[in-house]
């Protein structure tokens, strides 16, 4: 309960204008549902006294603005309470998604983006009646019930305590099997996310199921999945059925009650026909709060297994801490997300040093074994190596993705650790041979909706590159449309785009991942004039299975699983026939390294 109450004022607090104006607007709806009552029993008892017909359209007009004020009151706070609501929830999704995208990789290798979607969204979808009604109308619905009860009580002690007693059981009927069916949603919850992360994997990979005609399999997990999520939410629901009825049976035996009391007192001549009328009205004005009560209780079950696992997702911390932790943060609080940085123009060319790293993926034995070496600041090493012998491992490490097991990596002497993380990648810069495009323009591709990057900035970045004859062949420049994924860009073109994003940042390091494994020759040779404009006055890491990609290395690295083979100036290398490299020379790398 504590954690829903926090995120409430969390979320809550920066909108506190417009949460006041809504529970004005409740409240006021509260004392108008309570006043029309009154007015109808004076309409009845002047009318059967015989009295005069200004008193009879006075009450009527009375009864007439009152009803219409609350409708429009009801109204606006329903409309108030889906903006409230809204603003809220996508607060929490934003703090989420970026709390995600600051967690390390060991996190999003264990968790499919599908399943960060339903719990980024899904869940928090559940949230939206939670942060606009729910604390204002369980309280306002709560002071319905007690403005009844009071004026039952005045009425006849008799008829407001029977009535009370039956709002408790209403209320302890709710409260014993409240626990019971957050348990019972939060299940359904987590199939349902374990179903979303099957989807969005399987079907980001629907070319290479067809190719091998495993449909037949992926249907049949699908049918299982959906089993599961059909058996968790038939659990849920079937106990939220349970606790409808048993607060309808509770309220049934006293509304029977209620009304034999109030038929023996007008027999008994005790009250009048209108208080006869208000006894029966206020009895059944009472059912709408409980009932709204109760259909609050059933969202805040949903609401409360969200809150559970928001707050679980929130919990998880980085294994390579930032300069600072995010936490739960309100809607009014800066985000790093628009402190975008700016390209980093003070970078000089750092050296790197490895000293003694090793590295193991959780569960798994070491990929590095004791590396190290040392790049002077401004020179470019090339790392070669087999499939799987830790190449791209390293890279990872540089970055920051993760931290060595053992050992020590240094960036001018200083301890990649020491660095705040976002302050260690504005100095890196990393192209990859699988680059990651948006369905966006080109322009917000280069500049990830940078909206500080002008087009100026990026023309001049692709002149340096001389990379702008290019981007005139396309149709419409920097405004060319891609599509998810870059579809209808060639591997190439989409490896230009990398280039540019790199320049764009301005690192000191750059690191190329294989950049140009896949490429054409007459792309490949854009690609290496872009690369030298690249690794002027910067230090340089070159991963790669051609030889033309490291000809420009000053520094040669060598790993064979995961230990270093051979290190050494290439020029020296490549003049020794005992060393590694020089055999690469003769006999083809791609040959050696296949």
């Amino acid at each position: 309960m504590n954690d829903s109450v926090d995120l409430l004022v969390t979320y809550l607090r920066p909108q506190w204008r417009r949460v006041a104006l809504l529970g004005a607007l409740v409240f006021s709806g509260i004392a108008l549902q309570l006043a029309n009552p009154q007015v109808i029993r004076a309409f009845i008892d002047t009318a059967l006294a015989h009295g005069s017909p200004t008193a009879l359209t006075t009450a009527a007009l009375a009864f007439f603005v009152i009803a219409l004020a609350q409708r429009g009151v009801t109204l606006a706070a329903d409309v108030l309470a889906e903006d409230v609501g809204w603003a809220a929830t996508n607060a929490l999704r934003a703090d989420l998604t970026e709390h995600c995208l600051r967690l390390d990789m060991t996190f999003h290798k264990q968790h499919t983006p599908g399943e960060l979607i339903e719990r980024i969204d899904g869940d928090v979808s559940t949230l939206a009646g939670f942060f606009s009604q729910f604390s204002i109308r369980v309280l306002g619905n709560g002071l319905l019930v007690l403005g009844v009860l009071i004026l039952l009580f005045r009425e006849d002690a008799r008829l407001g305590a029977g009535l009370a007693l039956v709002a408790a059981a209403t209320f302890a009927v709710l409260g014993l099997l409240q626990s019971r069916a957050v348990a019972r949603w939060n299940a359904s919850r987590q199939t349902r996310a374990r179903l979303n992360g099957f989807l969005e994997e399987w079907i980001s990979g629907a070319e290479d199921i067809r190719a091998i005609g495993a449909e037949p399999y992926v249907i049949r997990r699908l049918l299982r999945l959906m089993r599961d999520v059909l058996e968790a939410v038939r659990g849920a629901v079937v106990f939220g059925v349970a606790i409808h009825g048993l607060t309808d049976l509770v309220f049934a035996f006293g509304y029977v009650a209620g009304l034999a009391l109030g038929v023996y007192l007008f027999q008994a001549g005790t009250i009048t026909l209108g208080t006869t009328y208000l006894i029966i009205h206020y009895i059944s004005l009472m059912a709408v709060p409980l009932q709204h009560i109760r259909r609050e209780a059933e969202d805040f079950q949903q609401a409360a297994a969200g809150i559970q696992r928001v707050n679980e997702l929130l919990q998880m911390r980085a294994t390579i801490p930032e300069e600072r932790e995010i936490g739960v943060r309100g809607h009014g609080d800066a985000r790093p997300s628009e402190r975008r940085l700016q390209p980093n123009r003070a970078a000089h060319a750092p050296a790197v040093e490895f000293c003694n790293v090793s590295f193991h993926y959780e569960g798994n034995g070491n990929v590095l074994h004791d590396v190290s070496f040392a790049l002077p600041a401004g020179k470019v090493l090339g790392v070669l190596g087999r499939t799987g012998s830790g190449k791209t491992t390293l890279t990872r490490l540089l970055f920051r993705l993760y931290d060595p097991s053992e050992g020590r990596i240094g960036l001018n002497g200083r301890d990649l650790r020491d660095y705040p993380v976002p302050e260690l990648r504005a100095q890196v810069g990393m192209v990859t041979q699988d680059v990651q495009l948006f369905r966006a323009a080109i322009r917000d591709n280069l500049t990830f909706f940078n909206p500080q990057i002008d087009d100026a900035q990026i023309e001049r970045a692709l002149k340096e590159l001389r990379l702008w004859e290019w981007l005139q062949t396309l149709p419409d420049g920097l405004s060319t449309p891609l599509l998810a994924g870059g579809q209808g860009l060639s591997a190439g073109e989409a490896q230009l785009l990398a280039f540019t994003r790199v320049w764009l940042k301005e690192p000191g390091l750059v690191i190329l991942d294989e950049a140009s494994s896949r490429l054409d020759p007459a792309t490949e040779t854009l690609l290496e004039r872009a690369v030298d404009r690249l690794f002027e006055r910067r230090t340089g890491i070159v991963i790669a299975h051609h030889l033309r990609t490291v000809q420009r290395a000053d520094d040669i690295l060598i790993l064979d699983e995961g230990r270093v083979a051979e290190y050494g100036p290439r020029t020296a290398l490549a003049a020794d026939p005992a060393s590694r490299f020089y055999r690469l020379l003769q006999t083809g790398m791609e040959e050696v390294l296949a």
